[in-house]
């Protein structure tokens, strides 16, 4: 066997190999032993005919593709291991022949997808937004009021109008154009008003009603909606409300602290909560700041993207995507029904969001090779030592029972991190004035097509942002389950649910 290699356009490499008449007679004879099974012949048990009878009853070309499978499995790996200094194939080749001359052999063509080089004009000297998060009285306070939520309770009410807060058992009909539409009507529903779980504007035309009470509202679907043919259209829905449940919230006390957060006292659990929420807004901080270093940088790259590339990444989205599925019971054939889509059309959606993490993971990957970014035996060990400290175990102990992919993960993520602070280093970072984190919201149509902008080598945490990255700290070789936005939308929930 023979081969040579060329470059072919859009980042692929034509690999073409040839095989001796002696060895493509040995694939055959090998495809022959291997299928004969298959084949009858009169006058022949079923996998006892000689080759040559087989091949005239069926033609000769009857074993040709087992072989040309046989030479594919034999020799082209073993070409990639040789040829992994000059490229990396990222993708299955498209495999044709090129020659089958009787008495000379064949010869086979692989055109492989390769990863790219890209292209970074400027990676240091930039101007890049450094993002700072504060955290305020009133979210902490409001942290507090969840643990004061988990034991409220509801008294049902009779005498006054709903209001922001309540929850309220509703029947309601929802028609676009005077026609009803699929999820837009339900009985006996129960929606705590002010949560921001139907479509804007619902809610707030409720609030105000009194038990007993028909009233027909007016909305408008969002233009993002994920239901095509209701997206952006004017709705109304006839409101019946049933039943108004007041909640009434214990009192904050130190014995209730005591009982229920580990606390002795609120004050406690006040600094408790605050140093949590501190530590969850410099997470976010460094995220978004880590986000908006990439995303700056990648203005200035290019790189020629093979198709395999975008679709391995569209693999891993769509399995992200179908795991938060799953957490809620659902399956992702059964959310595509309910949107009436089809697995074509939905990874379409992610194809744009797609290119920019390779092209993210690339740029990422170029520069730690140019400036020669690398993890120390000395720093990993002390990550180990750290980690084992944590689980009260020695280092040794720890690093004897350690799964090997766990050290590569250690090494990665100081790898990643001394990038950044490097790039953090030898850029112009500025900032705008801290700012509050937002109210943490999420859609099931911006976690599958626009919420995860993070390179999937970078660090993620579980605070949702505008820019969220979509996997933790990791390689290529080594992606991590997401930590990202919670999908929270069903098949099952009615259509004007909003998706949160």
């Amino acid at each position: 066997m023979k081969y040579t290699q060329s470059v072919a356009e859009k980042s692929a490499v034509k690999l073409t190999i040839s095989f001796t008449e002696e060895e493509w007679k040995d694939a055959i004879s090998k495809a022959y032993v291997k299928t004969r099974g298959k084949y009858s012949v009169p006058g022949f048990r079923k996998g006892k005919a000689p080759q040559p009878v087989l091949e005239n009853y069926y033609g000769k070309g009857l074993f040709y593709e087992e072989a040309f499978n046989y030479l594919y499995s034999q020799h082209y790996f073993t070409i990639l291991e040789k040829e992994k200094e000059n490229f990396t194939a990222v993708g299955e080749p498209e495999l044709s022949v090129e020659d089958m001359t009787e008495g000379k052999g064949v010869t086979l063509t692989a055109l492989v997808p390769v990863k790219p080089d890209v292209t970074i004009d400027a990676y240091t000297g930039l101007k890049i937004k450094k993002y700072e998060y504060n955290v305020t009285d009133a979210e902490v306070d409001a942290e507090v009021n969840k643990l004061l939520e988990r034991h409220a309770t509801e008294t049902e009410v009779k005498n006054r109008a709903s209001k922001n807060g309540d929850k309220v058992n509703i029947d309601f009909s929802g028609t676009v154009d005077g026609v009803q539409f699929a999820g837009g009507t339900a009985e006996e529903y129960d929606l705590v008003l002010g949560s921001g779980s139907f479509i804007p504007g619902f809610e707030a035309q409720v609030e105000g009603m009194k038990v007993g009470e028909k009233k027909d509202i007016t909305v408008k679907f969002p233009d993002d909606y994920q239901a095509e043919n209701l997206k952006g259209k004017d709705a109304v829905f006839a409101i019946k409300l049933n039943k108004i449940f007041e909640k009434q919230l214990p009192e904050l006390t130190d014995e209730y602290v005591k009982a229920n957060a580990g606390s002795e006292t609120v004050k406690e659990y006040k600094d408790k909560t605050r140093e949590k929420l501190i530590k969850q807004a410099e997470n976010r901080s460094r995220d978004e700041t880590e986000n908006s270093i990439v995303d700056e940088i990648c203005k200035h790259a290019k790189a020629e993207i093979p198709q395999a590339m975008v679709e391995s990444e569209i693999d891993r989205m769509v399995q992200e995507f179908s795991y938060r599925l799953m957490y809620q019971g659902i399956k992702l054939e059964d959310y595509l029904k309910y949107l009436g889509q089809s697995m074509k059309e939905f990874r379409a959606q992610f194809n744009s969001q797609a290119e920019t993490r390779v092209l993210q993971q690339l740029v990422i990957e170029k520069i730690i090779k140019t400036e020669k970014i690398t993890a120390s035996d000395k720093e990993i060990d002390a990550k180990v030592a750290e980690q084992a400290k944590s689980v009260e175990k020695t280092a040794e102990e720890y690093k004897k029972n350690m799964d090997p992919r766990q050290l590569d993960y250690i090494k990665n993520d100081l790898v990643i991190s001394k990038l950044f602070e490097y790039l953090m280093a030898n850029n112009e970072m500025y900032t705008e004035g801290a700012k509050t984190p937002a109210k943490k919201t999420s859609t099931a149509k911006s976690t599958a097509t626009t919420a995860e902008k993070k390179p999937a080598t970078a660090k993620s945490t579980a605070t949702t942002t505008e820019k969220k990255p979509a996997t933790a700290k990791t390689s290529t070789a080594k992606t991590t389950a997401t930590k990202s936005t919670t999908t929270k939308t069903t098949a099952k929930k009615p259509a004007v649910k909003k998706e949160d």
